[in-house]
């Protein structure tokens, strides 16, 4: 196989900023021109766009969701009902036994009666709502992943998603809403405007509903004179702290104000009081009365104009464009990226107004973004889509990656906190995370039929990319499906 031009270059386009060559001439493709590679999938109109079957809105998630908890509340009241008249209806019986003597006091219940049948367990239950559409999503996510081409549009999804995270595990109605909140808030945005993307992000019901914005009533409005309820500080901190200006960049005040301003920011509930159950809704009866100060600037009272004013000028502060060019840098190049990159991205993000295109191509076409060897370690998702990249391999049952991604601590849309995902190699190169990587590549390739020629694999993904010390390892292998395992865990495979 021919590599002309710069092979090394061509593999790090598909491995660093995409997730990883699928065996049928990317690698030599992007090795003829890899910038040009990745900037064809940029320049593909709505690429980043996913739809298909089971794929609901978020509303009709919702809706789904609101419904199947009100029949099984209904259920429940049914079975409080009925075991209540069985115990009114056997409590004569009962007396009437406490005054026999003897014996038949202590008879037991008839054989085949409910509650003479020891450890009896219930039937199973069918899936939820939630957990299909989740299972739907998780589904459509993977096979994207694995099909793209060059996969630098999908590494977009997967990087703003986690920046912009939410976790499935805070709800049913969170795990019913992620897939559509990535699909909703962050898809259409990744090579737009950032201003766009948070406005989608902090108004959709399932960020709303993981920081808890649902329950955050200004204290003077008229839900909180009557109510007495307060303010939930959750949604004004992170946006500050972790999707816009970063630590350090504002002050307490600043928080308790934004969270003013965010209050009536909410979800139309299941009882579809003024909306359609699961749509955004801006309740003015929530809403803090009065002007705020916010960053040394003054928000007039406009209702919901007011956040989305507040909102527009923090994703335009110079401290926004050096947290987030911080981020890009850090988490495409390197854990310590070098600072004239970092400024280099940021002027490009205020220069055009938090364009997302612009400001990959600028990391794309920046000389340091080659330059740089492979040092950061795979997430254990880009690993196991990496693996089915190589291996031709495409899911169709999502537990085929979404069991792998929970043991090895990185469980779909389910960060352990707001802050999302740790993004360092240290975070996943830890000896029982190398470990339970290196179970499933062995897995992976005890259970092929007819294992190829792992040194052949490796030349069609790799190229002349590949080390010697790598090519000697996989070639001295005892058998085909180790060195298949052995090119699994190779750098080349754990790296980008």
């Amino acid at each position: 196989m021919a590599f002309p031009a710069d092979p090394k270059a061509g593999f790090l386009a598909l491995t660093r900023f995409g997730y990883g060559p699928r065996g049928d001439g990317d690698a030599e493709a992007a090795a003829r021109d890899p910038r040009g590679f990745l900037s064809a999938e940029l320049a593909e109109p709505d690429l980043a766009l996913l739809s298909g079957a089971g794929l609901p809105t978020s509303e009709k998630a919702a809706q789904l969701f609101f419904a199947d908890q009100a029949q099984k509340k209904a259920e429940r009241e049914r079975l409080a009902k009925e075991t209540a008249q069985a115990k009114t209806a056997a409590l004569p019986t009962q007396m009437a036994q406490q005054e026999i003597p003897g014996a038949m006091a202590a008879m037991p219940a008839k054989p085949g009666a409910p509650a003479g049948i020891p450890n009896a367990k219930p039937p199973p239950q069918p899936p939820s709502p939630e957990q299909i559409i989740f299972r739907d999503e998780a589904l459509a996510r993977m096979r994207r992943a694995i099909e793209a081409r060059a996969g630098i549009v999908e590494r977009l999804v997967a990087f703003w998603s986690n920046h912009f995270c939410i976790s499935a595990n805070k709800s049913g109605l969170t795990r019913a809403l992620a897939g559509a909140f990535e699909r909703e808030a962050i898809r259409p945005y990744v090579l737009g405007r950032f201003a766009d993307m948070v406005m989608a992000v902090e108004s959709h019901p399932a960020m709303l509903d993981y920081l808890d914005n649902v329950q955050s009533i200004g204290p003077d409005s008229e839900a909180g004179l009557r109510s007495k309820r307060g303010l939930n500080e959750n949604l004004g901190r992170e946006i500050m702290e972790l999707h816009t200006l970063g630590v350090g960049n504002y002050h307490q005040a600043d928080v308790t104000n934004l969270a003013r301003i965010l209050t009536g920011w909410t979800y139309v509930g299941a009882q579809a009081k003024n909306g359609v159950p699961g749509a955004f809704i801006f309740n003015a009866h929530a809403h803090e009365p009065g002007t705020e100060m916010l960053l040394g600037k003054a928000y007039a009272e406009t209702g919901r104009a007011q956040g989305e004013a507040a909102l527009a000028d923090i994703v335009r502060r110079p401290q926004t464009a050096h947290f987030i060019a911080t981020k890009f840098a850090l988490h495409f190049i390197a854990d310590a990226p070098d600072a004239a990159l970092i400024a280099q991205l940021a002027n490009v993000f205020m220069a055009t107004d938090g364009d997302l295109k612009a400001l990959t191509l600028a990391l794309i076409n920046d000389p340091r973004a080659f330059a740089t060897s492979a040092t950061k370690m795979r997430t254990p998702y880009e690993f196991l889509i990496a693996v089915d990249r190589a291996t031709g391999h495409v899911p169709d049952e999502p537990g085929q990656i979404l069991g792998p991604l929970n043991a090895m601590g990185m469980p779909l849309w389910a960060p352990p906190g707001p802050n999302g995902f740790p993004d360092t190699s240290a975070a996943w190169a830890s000896p029982e995370g190398m470990k339970l990587r290196l179970d499933y590549a062995s897995n992976i390739a005890d259970h092929m039929r007819d294992p190829p020629n792992p040194s052949e694999v490796l030349d069609a993904l790799c190229g002349p990319a590949a080390s010697p010390e790598t090519r000697q390892t996989v070639a001295r292998a005892a058998s085909k499906r180790q060195g298949m395992a052995l090119l699994f865990m190779s750098p080349e495979f754990q790296r980008r």
